[in-house]
């Protein structure tokens, strides 16, 4: 039997339950895998920018946190989603698309993030 931290996470988080970890100071990491410039634009605090295009520079970023419980988002939810895939794909245990993205995240959690 598996022990808590590593069972099987469900592929989506929904955007509430990241602002509840966030705010309990849960061990996980948030990754953005949007563009720097779409970063400048709107991010979310605690969050570690690894653009999806150049996740072959910044692999050996993400393989620091292999064993951690990763939540990843973009825009909307699509690159994220790909990155997820990817990161299950190669070993990762826990790893989570936000589900949205950020655009659902200034709608619903922090209004004060803009949209574009």
């Amino acid at each position: 039997m598996q022990s808590p931290e590593h069972e099987a996470l469900p592929i989506e988080v929904d955007v509430a339950t990241v602002k509840s970890m966030l705010d309990q100071n849960a061990d996980f990491v948030l990754i953005d895998c949007r563009e720097a410039d779409e970063y400048q634009v709107a991010k979310i605090d605690g969050s570690i920018l690894i653009p999806l295009s150049e996740l072959q520079e910044k692999g050996a970023e993400l393989e620091t946190h292999r064993d951690r419980h990763i939540v990843v988002h973009c825009h909307h939810g699509g690159r994220s989603m790909r990155l997820t895939q990817i990161l299950l794909a190669n070993g990762f245990p826990r790893v989570q698309n936000m589900a949205g993205g950020i655009d659902v995240w200034s709608q619903q959690i922090d209004g004060s993030v803009p949209r574009y």
